[in-house]
């Protein structure tokens, strides 16, 4: 947690009243808490803490005495544990990064304590909870006297930081007493388990307020690193271990939530791009219906012509036009894609049918404007236009891109790395105006093959 806000500190019967309150409502309309949720054998975990060292781990962005490892005797009881010292801190992250999995971990927090644990995140310092996500750890009691502040409910122990708070709030020990946390990880299902209770059962997909997908392209993340953000506070971890899940995932076959646009068979809701200057949208619109049906004709009878389908992948020949959504109407969605493109190859994705996202052999010496990579808004004029990173595969390797258009920004990671954030994309057909507020998806057809699959989209409404 970074701060807290708002109003002062209740007493502690208040949060129990809340507890029954919520419990029950969410009891009523089979959301939160009270599904059924898997349970794993406390079999073939493996350690993330040696006992011994911080071995396995990267510390970054430390602050004052950060984390290390001591003995703690309690009750006659040696127990190895990692600590975040008094008035430091930093991202404590694994080396290894991780997409689905079970953590487990035992941890104690001193009075008003606060810390974070970091899930499918980058390897950086700085503020892990936007570009990758972060489940809170705090002594909720002891915070609000702390701040002087009322929490949040997505600030709570086990919150899904500044997207989705807890539907239970007293599942935690008293101050100084050890508890066990759970995590799930699966797909985009993340659930929050302490001291046995389910606190926390979020589906990403169902995060849909624009100003939060903005705020955190994160949630797009499907693997990264497990950490410890500190805070300043004094908290101590033992029992870290973790049990990796594994999902078999066909081509052209969408994940939970998505639709697919290629079936993996044939040109099915797909069409021609009409030839310029009908390529505009607005140009296209002003067409009189019968001369825009002849015109699609021509351009479905080209398409078919130079897009095929073979073992379930989408072929472009290197010769004709673009291909494009038969749907013209996708507004605000989440766009999964994989591309290879041909050495020396120049392809795109058309976003509400403006360009684009780039692709291109990224190697310098066959492509200098590929030198920076695909991903990027290459007609952005006033905006970024090249990627922050760049993130391409060998060329003629299968590339993987995670987009989010919501209302006229931009989210795209290739490759799991986050290469546009939160940028306008500019309106190619008029530069006066704000983004089209809805179109169709275009591949883009340069004189170079290129290859497509896996096209899913989740509209966001």
């Amino acid at each position: 947690m970074r701060s807290t806000h708002q109003g002062s500190a209740g007493p502690r019967f208040i949060w129990l009243i809340k507890t029954i309150y919520l419990t029950l409502a969410v009891c009523l309309f089979g959301l939160v808490g009270c599904t059924t949720t898997p349970t794993y054998n406390d079999t073939d975990f493996e350690p993330l803490f040696d006992g011994k060292s911080l071995r396995g781990w990267e510390l970054l962005n430390p602050k004052g005495g950060g984390y290390g490892v001591t003995n703690l005797v309690e009750n006659g009881v040696t127990n190895a544990v990692i600590y975040c010292a008094q008035g430091g801190g930093g991202n404590l992250l694994s080396e290894k990064a991780y997409a689905d999995f079970v953590l487990r971990f035992d941890f104690k927090l001193t009075a008003g304590a606060n810390n974070g644990l970091a899930i499918r995140a980058p390897l950086k310092g700085g503020s892990l909870a936007y570009e990758g996500m972060e489940l809170q750890i705090l002594d909720n009691y002891g915070a609000e006297k702390k701040y002087n502040k009322k929490l949040r409910p997505n600030q709570f122990h086990g919150a899904l930081y500044n997207i989705q708070g807890p539907s239970v709030f007293d599942a935690q020990r008293p101050v100084g007493e050890w508890n066990t946390q759970e995590v799930i990880a699966q797909g985009r299902r993340i659930i929050v388990k302490v001291n046995g209770r389910t606190i926390l059962n979020a589906d990403l997909n169902e995060v849909t307020d624009a100003k939060t997908l903005i705020k955190h392209p994160g949630i797009l993340r499907p693997s990264g690193h497990i950490g410890f953000l500190g805070h300043d506070d004094e908290i101590f971890i033992k029992n870290i271990r973790i049990k990796e899940l594994t999902t078999a995932q066909l081509d052209n076959r969408p994940p939970a939530g998505f639709e697919a646009l290629f079936n993996g068979r044939n040109l099915a809701g797909w069409q021609g791009l009409l030839a310029s200057p009908n390529d505009n949208p607005y140009k296209r619109a002003a067409l009189a219906s019968e001369v825009r049906a002849e015109a699609q004709a021509k351009a479905n009878e080209e398409a078919v012509a130079h897009w095929k389908v073979e073992d379930g992948q989408l072929i472009f020949d290197g010769q004709g036009r673009s291909l494009s959504t038969a749907r013209e109407d996708f507004a605000n969605y989440e766009l999964h894609v994989d591309w290879k493109i041909a050495p020396k190859g120049d392809s795109g994705l058309y976003l509400r049918g403006t360009p684009q996202v780039q692709i291109w052999d990224p190697r310098e010496e066959e492509n200098p404007k590929g030198k920076f990579g695909s991903g990027g808004l290459y007609n952005n004029q006033a905006g970024v236009s090249d990627p922050l990173v760049k993130a391409d595969y060998v060329t003629g390797s299968w590339n993987h891109f995670r987009i989010l258009m919501i209302e006229g920004r931009v989210h795209v990671y290739l490759n799991n790395q986050l290469v546009v954030k939160n940028t306008p994309l500019e309106n190619y057909w008029d530069r006066k105006k704000p983004v089209l507020a809805e179109g169709p998806i275009e591949l883009q057809a340069h004189s170079h093959p290129v290859w497509f699959k896996n096209i899913y989209i989740r509209e966001i409404k």
